[in-house]
């Protein structure tokens, strides 16, 4: 993308911030040029984010249908799948899944439910129950 196509539509979603994207210039080089964003990029995060927040409330009507422990609830909210979540707390993804269930996480030690809080961001008592 050369230097004077770079979009600077606006994106409501940058908050009105700049991201910095890689261009070239009339010389050919590659150097960085600050984006506004444009609409393309608003509508698919919009979309993105509305499903996350589905992914949550459905996660927070299977806490309270005690089909899932609130771990599924705080992943989601968070915006994290299995995978991610795996790899910020340390634990293997079979495991992850296995806490996603009331009885394994009704199970986890106090230093378990310590990596999930500090994975997520949130102190213990917060991790066990829904906001």
């Amino acid at each position: 993308m050369n230097v004077d196509a770079v979009p600077q539509e606006g994106n409501a979603t940058l908050g009105g911030h700049r991201k910095l994207m890689y261009a070239r210039d009339a010389s050919g080089h590659t150097v960085t040029v600050g984006s506004r964003g444009w609409e393309v990029e608003e509508i698919v995060t919009a979309h993105a984010v509305d499903a996350l927040v589905a992914q949550a409330e459905g996660a927070r009507a299977r806490v309270l249908g005690g089909q899932a422990s609130p771990l599924e609830y705080w992943m989601y909210e968070r915006r994290m799948d299995v995978a991610l979540l795996s790899q910020t707390s340390g634990f293997w993804q079979w495991r992850v899944r296995r806490h996603l269930k009331p009885r394994g996480f009704a199970a986890l030690s106090s230093g378990q439910l310590a990596r999930y809080a500090d994975a997520l961001g949130l102190s213990i008592p917060q991790l066990q129950r829904l906001p």
